[in-house]
C-alpha cells in the first residue's frame, strides 16, 4: 500500500482534489472565500500536472539546484508532502470561511508560487521565459490577490489576519520543505546555503550577459 501511494501520489491528490470539486458542487450556497478556495483547489491541481508531467521538468531543475541525484521513486513520492500541504490550504479556508487568517495563507502561497515561478527563470538560468507550472502559477498568483482585494474591500480581515495568514504558511511551506530534503538525504539547513550558490550563479550568468552585450 505504501509503495502504491508513493507511485501514485499525483494521481491520488488529483483525485481528491476532484472529489472536492464534486461535493462542494453539490452542497450549493457556499460563501464568496468558499467559491474562491474551490477555484484554487482546481488550479492547484492543473499546476501539479503542468509542473511534473504536462511539460513537467520543474522536479529536474529543483535537483540542479540541490545538487542531488534524486530516483524516480522519490520524484514521485514528494508529490505526497505538497499534496498534504495543498490539502491543508484548501480545506482549512473552505470549512472556516468566517476566519480571515486561513483565507489570507492560501491567497500568500498562491501568489508566493507565481512569485517563484517568475524568478526561476533568472534563478535556473532558463534560456526561454517559462518554467514548468508557470502558467498555472500566474493564474494562482492573479486568483491570491483578487481574494486578498476582496478581503480588504469588504474589510473581512484585520492585520493580525495578514500577519498570521502570512506566518501560517511559511510554518506550513517549511514543514514541507523539511519533509521533502530529509526524503533526497539532505539537511534542511544546508538549503540556505544551495540557495546562495544558486543565486552566485546567477550573478555570473548576469555579468557573462552584460559583457557579451558590451
Amino acid at each position: 500500500m505504501g509503495k502504491f501511494i508513493k507511485r501514485y501520489a499525483l494521481e491520488i491528490y488529483t483525485v481528491l482534489g476532484m472529489a472536492f470539486m464534486v461535493v462542494t458542487s453539490l452542497m450549493g450556497n457556499l460563501s464568496p472565500i468558499q467559491c474562491f478556495v474551490v477555484c484554487f483547489n482546481f488550479l492547484f491541481i492543473l499546476h501539479e500536472w503542468e509542473e511534473n508531467a504536462y511539460p513537467g521538468g520543474f522536479l529536474n531543475l529543483i535537483t540542479q539546484v540541490i545538487e542531488r541525484d534524486v530516483n524516480e521513486e522519490t520524484r514521485r513520492a514528494s508529490r505526497i508532502p505538497t499534496g498534504v500541504l495543498l490539502i491543508t490550504l484548501t480545506l482549512l479556508p473552505f470549512f472556516f470561511d468566517e476566519i480571515a487568517l486561513f483565507a489570507v495563507s492560501i491567497a500568500v502561497f498562491s501568489i508566493f508560487e507565481c512569485f517563484i515561478h517568475i524568478m526561476g527563470i533568472k534563478i535556473f538560468g532558463l534560456k526561454k521565459n517559462y518554467t514548468p507550472g508557470m502558467v498555472t502559477a500566474l493564474l494562482e498568483g492573479a486568483l491570491g490577490i483578487a481574494l486578498i482585494v476582496y478581503l480588504a474591500a469588504n474589510h473581512l480581515a484585520a492585520w493580525y489576519d495578514y500577519v498570521g495568514g502570512f506566518f501560517l504558511f511559511l510554518a506550513l511551506f517549511m514543514c514541507m520543505q523539511k519533509t521533502l530534503t530529509l526524503m533526497v538525504g539532505m539537511r534542511y539547513r544546508d538549503l540556505p546555503k544551495l540557495m546562495k550558490k544558486q543565486l552566485q550563479r546567477m550573478r555570473e550568468r548576469s555579468i557573462v550577459i552584460s559583457a557579451k552585450k558590451d
